[in-house]
């Protein structure tokens, strides 16, 4: 049974079709799954679909693209929704110098807010990471200064460097790998995710973006794909997909408490084939 930790099943090209997305993930195995908001929408959005399916739970926050649109209004319904019990976790949140949609000291802020706002409600935090990486092992060690260590949370589909990724394990946070695990050319990458401690290893999809190999070109990605970027993890540690399976849902099921969703197989969501097994 695998736990699909980063989707936003609430984005338009999935949220017409959702009811069919739970059910393929289901019969691929993916009988959990963490919806993912970014901004006061998105987010409400999320806990609906938590409310809805047994085996979603829901994260709340604004994404770093967005903060600098986020009204008092709107932070303040993210702490409300934050302390509701369908709520796992709080991001997505983070630093992106990718894009130039938001300033960086607003970022900064948004990012700062929320941590301490996961801090406050004990949930962990979702940590977008994009061209940024000497600022972020900075935030994060300004936050273990000022909230302690361990902290918990995600750096979600993983991408960065050695340094970042030691950093981020050294302060108790867990790493996520999505489908850019499984290009050709990201060799370094599966390196890095076969040094990564069993305990602190997580899959996810970030659908509906990168899809991964061999469905690159398929828009959009769901949850049923999770699948192929598991078995190329699998490959790269030298591990069997059951014991994977095992290990990475576990560790989702640890991180996420109580909160987490309760699987398809308990919700009845992988009636379609009865059995939502591990590939092998």
């Amino acid at each position: 049974m695998w736990f699909d930790t980063h989707a936003h099943l609430d984005d338009e090209q999935l949220a017409a079709q959702v009811d069919d997305v739970v059910s393929r993930a289901a019969t691929a195995g993916v009988g959990m799954m963490l919806a993912v908001g970014t901004t006061r929408a998105s987010s409400e959005a999320c806990v609906a679909l938590a409310d809805r399916f047994p085996n979603i739970a829901a994260a709340v926050g604004i994404h770093p693209n967005y903060a600098h649109q986020a009204s008092d209004e709107d932070w303040r319904r993210i702490e409300v929704l934050a302390d509701d019990e369908r709520v796992a976790a709080i991001g997505e949140t983070g630093l992106d110098r990718y894009w130039d949609h938001c300033p960086f000291e607003v970022q900064l802020v948004a990012f700062r807010r929320q941590i301490a706002l996961a801090v406050r409600t004990a949930r962990p935090f979702i940590v977008h990471l994009r061209d940024c990486e000497e600022e972020m092992r900075d935030e994060l060690r300004r936050a273990a200064d000022e909230h302690g260590a361990p902290l918990s949370g995600i750096l979600h589909s993983f991408c960065g460097g050695a340094e970042t990724a030691e950093l981020a394990l050294s302060l108790g946070l867990h790493l996520s790998f999505a489908g850019m695990l499984t290009y050709p050319k990201n060799q370094s990458l599966r390196e890095l995710a076969a040094t990564v401690p069993l305990e602190r290893l997580l899959l996810e999809t970030d659908c509906p973006y990168l899809s991964p190999h061999p469905h690159r070109s398929r828009r959009p990605n769901e949850p049923e794909l999770m699948v192929h970027t598991a078995r190329c993890l699998a490959e790269a540690r030298g591990m069997t997909l059951r014991d994977l399976a095992a290990a990475t849902t576990g560790n989702a099921i640890r991180l996420f408490g109580r909160r987490a969703p309760r699987s398809a197989a308990a919700s009845g969501a992988a009636e379609p084939n009865e059995r939502p097994s591990t590939p092998e």
